[in-house]
């Protein structure tokens, strides 16, 4: 088949499936009310009912210990429209399927995490160099699970294209195994590329693996991938389908983007595997992205996490039998001196991990502490962390999109502006289009890059991962190319310091609510 029909048959397919979705859970919705309907004018007894349960649902949601912004909107909806707020809580916030799979990940977690018993004398030794550094790192060692590494050599791209091409490279060599995991792939050039190289290696005896997201990919991956996966060697699993009934665990996507090889090698950053991403396509001006390398021990990590979500999310597929095979170990010696620790963030827990390790590091910085994000949606504790870090006299700085990919999170990202820059807080747009590389870097010594956005989403609904580094010598690259970045921005703080009209707080106060939402 022609290739270019076959990727417009793709699109289209993927279109017509989320229409029918959409169409599906609207049916359900409005099914739902007319019931209520019918049955409230037989039975007066029924609102009643419905007020006692609502009021109950709000006393339980604020009891709740979760993030004050993800309560508001809740007990709002259901004070204002009982019923309704009411319905939509009990089928998508009180969802017993996350339960279902918060077992399903600690059996998982049971089998892999014995495999990263971690470097003791690595943190002993970080202790020992710089206590405050340390602390950063004994939070995800603790809290999370996941263990300090030395012994790994880290290497920072500047573009997607760049760590894109490396990544070829790098699986070219794979000799037992090649694992992706990604929130979106697009069937097209920069796809058929890595493709080639993935069933040449299949060929060759590699187990080779795909695990995507299925509405992150749903406009440009056809029904049948999978089974096309199949016939060129290459198993593929796809994380949560999406499905015409309401679920909550359904509002909880993967956005982790990680290629790991051999468990020797491994890449993660904010790219997917789409053309836009490495700048083949432009359909929001220039895309700014980053990613990492990583060579060593710390891979073990990296290799834990992707085996995680491959096994919880199985469906009629069996679990892995021999965990062995992907953690064998291997004499490597690091040429670089520094600690990195990768980590994951679940929202299947009550901990949230990814917006902990940015608050620490907040609450760390003493110099500066600079972020790029495409979205800004954040929590009172992460406005008030980066405010406080200001005040304190920290350079903190936040680059966002200055061009849009959608225009209504965009407008929600720029209400955030004003109660960060009357605290001193910089604000930069990336002029030549969008901005979606997701990291930081403080005092020129500790920095994180990975797939965690400044957002609700990110922070809240999505699995994610990053890695956290100290003392590495690619943390000053980082560093030079924020100042690059700024130099390609228009900075806006003045902009947003001045008060606002009244219309234009109307909207930002009604975008902030719905924010939580988006």
């Amino acid at each position: 088949m022609n290739p270019t029909v076959e990727r417009k048959t793709e699109f289209r397919n993927g279109v017509l499936r989320l229409s029918f979705i959409t169409l599906s859970l609207l049916f359900q919705m409005a099914w739902i009310y007319v019931q209520f309907e019918h049955l409230r004018n037989r039975y007066p007894i029924i609102p009643a009912a419905v007020t006692a349960l609502a009021l109950i649902s709000v006393m339980g949601i604020y009891g709740k210990h979760m993030n004050s912004a993800l309560k508001i909107p809740w007990i709002m909806l259901i004070s204002a429209f009982p019923f309704f707020g009411v319905s939509l809580y009990l089928m998508i916030g009180m969802s017993g399927s996350t339960r279902k799979m918060k077992r399903r990940y600690s059996e998982i977690d049971a089998c892999i995490l014995p495999y990263l018993s971690g470097d003791e004398a690595a943190f002993a030794a970080l202790e020992k160099k710089e206590r405050k550094a340390a602390n950063q790192f004994r939070y995800l060692r603790e809290q999370a699970g996941y263990p300090v590494y030395q012994n790994t050599d880290l290497r920072y791209y500047r573009t997607a294209a760049e760590a894109f091409e490396a990544q070829l490279e790098e699986i070219a060599k794979a000799k037992r195994f090649v694992l992706l995991e990604y929130h979106a792939i697009e069937q097209k050039e920069a796809f058929h590329r890595l493709l080639e190289v993935l069933k040449e290696r299949a060929a060759k005896g590699v187990e080779v693996r795909i695990f995507y997201d299925d509405l992150g990919s749903i406009g440009f991956i056809d029904t049948d991938f999978i089974q096309r996966m199949k016939a060129d060697g290459i198993s593929c699993r796809v994380f949560n389908p999406v499905v015409p009934l309401l679920s909550f665990f359904m509002n909880y996507r993967d956005h982790r983007k990680i290629t790991v090889i051999d468990g020797r090698v491994a890449f993660t950053g904010g790219y997917n595997l789409a053309d836009e991403y490495f700048n083949l396509t432009h359909p929001y001006g220039h895309w700014l992205d980053t990613g990492i390398r990583m060579e060593g021990d710390a891979v073990r990590t990296m290799t834990a996490i992707v085996l995680q979500n491959w096994n919880a999310i199985r469906g009629d597929d069996a679990d892995e039998h021999d965990w062995n095979s992907f953690f064998a170990e291997y004499h490597y010696e690091a040429k670089q001196k520094g600690w990195c620790q990768p980590y994951a963030d679940t929202p299947l827990d009550d901990e949230p991990t990814g917006e902990n390790v940015y608050m620490n590091l907040l609450n760390g910085a003493e110099r500066y502490i600079w972020f790029t994000s495409p979205y800004l949606i954040l929590t009172d504790e992460m406005t008030r962390a980066f405010s406080l870090a200001a005040k304190r006299g920290v350079d903190v700085r936040i680059v966002t999109p200055g061009i849009p990919d959608k225009r209504l999170v965009y407008r929600t990202t720029r209400s955030y502006y004003g109660a960060l820059v009357r605290n001193g807080v910089r604000i930069y747009e990336y002029s030549p289009g969008f901005c979606h590389a997701k990291q930081c870097v403080a005092d020129d010594r500790i920095a994180v890059c990975g797939t965690i956005n400044l957002d609700f989403r990110s922070l809240y609904h999505h699995f994610e991962n990053g890695v956290l580094m100290y003392d590495y010598p690619m943390i000053h690259e980082m560093r030079d190319h924020f100042l690059s970045i700024f130099e390609s921005c228009r900075e806006v703080t003045e902009q947003y310091r001045c008060g606002r009209s009244h219309p234009r707080r109307a909207e930002h106060c009604l975008l902030r609510f719905i924010s939580p939402l988006l």
